[in-house]
């Protein structure tokens, strides 16, 4: 290949360059971004487990405030079964020293109790808040109420067999002691869950497969027993479930990865698709402004060729006419005409390039027959031509373009085998399409070169510049709507070119 044209073969290797460099950046792209997706993975998951260790501690608190509870509450039960027994010491009859009975009742100062007969009458009562202004009876028999429905009352029997009942409530602290922890053990959980992590949270009795707690959990996937297992099998897939313990009770927090986690592991996908559409449509859009103005070179070059062997032409026409005048000149002035006549149609075929050409119905095997001709005529012995072709095939074609690429093709044929081999041209008829094959025994192409040959200035001569495959392919593909392209090759014994073409444009 001529140094001069190795331009194609540098591009080729740019872009294999480029295209290695790019694979580099991408994989630098995604190795870090799944490095710090693992990091922030593994945060989730500390946070996750902070979460859980909290709920366990927590739990245990709960259970041992609860057993707290209990206790006092069986001291307050006490103290008003202490008052009971000092109340009927003091019925009796035969009871002379009250001292000790008297500061029982009167060391009771924090649990609410009201006395009624064995008729619901209140007969006395202690430690009942009645506020300023309010009716006694009323806000006693308020009390009453809240105290029976509270805790069954105490029956105390008299001397004499009277009865009257005691009824009690939890003193003022103590309820509020336990309303206040009753709150906290129905929200602690919720609140770990809101506030622990971003990610989406099912605390799961593991005995029962029931929810606990759930958090950034659509509702509708709670309460679908088919929704939640498939949401459970997905969340353990992605994280092994953390296992603790609540109230003595086996638990499992099954969680996956935040929304934020997600996007962060597919946004360099996203992000290299973006970058990828961006650079295909910028692509494509220099690569249309540089094929248009290619093609204005094309036009300028070619009707400048038309329009600058014009002049010499018609001036060589007008000295033909005087050699003919003259009997000794006159076969020097034939000979010329047939020369004229091939650069008047060389002239012809540059002035097409660039404008819509008229097609008309021609037959090809007529061109492919005088194509041959011409050259058989002027190779001599070394080269030999073979032709395999039906004996007639319509197509409409710009018959002086289409010489052109035949020629073209056989010219490359005779330069690939240094003007010595066989040439062979074969056409074949299908029912659609038209298939014209030149063959030639020269030294080959490389197959990585198949389509750097149409390109403009690719040439493996020391001298031409490379035009004559690029014109062909611009007059089969644009004006001809076909294709033309290398069939096969084989180094060291040869190339074949195919043009295909449509029966009907």
């Amino acid at each position: 290949m001529s140094p001069r044209f190795n331009i194609y073969s540098q591009k080729q290797q740019w872009k294999l360059i480029l295209f290695v460099l790019a694979l580099v950046i991408v994989g630098v792209s995604l190795a870090y971004t799944k490095s710090l997706v693992d990091k922030i993975s593994e945060e989730e998951r500390s946070k996750v487990q902070i979460w859980a260790d909290a709920v366990q501690r927590r739990s245990a608190l709960v259970h041992y405030t609860s057993q707290l509870f209990e206790k006092l509450e069986a001291g307050e039960r006490n103290k008003v079964e202490l008052y009971v027994e000092a109340t009927k010491y003091l019925a009796r009859p035969d009871i002379t020293e009250v001292s000790f009975a008297l500061s029982v009742l009167n060391e009771n100062t924090t649990v609410p109790v009201i006395l009624t007969d064995e008729n619901g009458t209140i007969t006395s009562h202690r430690n009942v808040q009645i506020p300023a202004g309010a009716n006694e009876g009323q806000v006693l028999a308020h009390e009453l109420k809240i105290m029976a429905s509270q805790y069954d009352p105490i029956e105390i029997i008299y001397y004499g067999n009277s009865k009257v009942f005691l009824y009690y409530k939890d003193s003022r602290l103590f309820s509020e002691l336990k309303q206040t922890f009753e709150d906290l053990q129905q929200s602690f959980i919720s609140d770990l869950i809101l506030n622990a992590a971003s990610s989406p949270l099912i605390l799961l009795d593991s005995t029962s497969r029931t929810v606990i707690e759930a958090g950034n959990i659509d509702t509708n996937i709670l309460k679908s027993k088919r929704l939640l297992e498939t949401r459970l099998t997905a969340m353990a897939a992605q994280h092994d479930p953390i296992d603790i313990e609540i109230d003595g009770k086996a638990a499992m927090v099954y969680f996956e990865d935040s929304f934020l986690l997600t996007q962060l592991k597919y946004y360099p996908l996203a992000q290299l698709g973006v970058i990828g559409l961006f650079v295909i449509i910028a692509y494509l859009l220099f690569s249309t402004a540089r094929k248009a103005e290619q093609n204005q070179v094309w036009v300028g070059m070619s009707k400048e060729t038309a329009h600058q062997l014009g002049t010499p032409l018609s001036s060589m026409i007008g000295w033909i006419e005087l050699l003919k005048e003259d009997p000794k000149t006159e076969h020097i002035a034939k000979e010329l005409s047939k020369d004229v006549d091939r650069l008047n149609v060389v002239t012809d075929r540059f002035s097409k390039i660039g404008s819509q050409p008229k097609l008309e119905k021609s037959e090809l095997i007529n061109i492919i027959e005088e194509a041959i001709t011409y050259f058989d005529a002027r190779t001599g012995e070394p080269v030999k031509f073979e032709k395999i072709l039906p004996s007639s095939i319509q197509l409409v074609l710009s018959r002086s373009l289409f010489e052109w690429v035949i020629e073209n093709l056989i010219k490359n044929a005779l330069d690939a085998m240094e003007g010595k081999g066989t040439i062979t041209v074969s056409v074949e008829e299908q029912s659609d399409r038209v298939y014209i094959d030149i063959s030639d025994t020269g030294k080959g192409i490389p197959q990585s070169q198949f389509k750097s040959v149409f390109q403009p200035g690719y040439t493996s001569k020391k001298r031409g510049w490379g035009l004559g495959l690029s014109l062909s392919k611009r007059i089969i593909k644009e004006y001809h709507k076909g294709k033309i392209y290398v069939l096969k090759s084989e180094i060291g014994k040869g190339t074949t070119f195919r043009i295909s073409l449509k029966k009907t444009i």
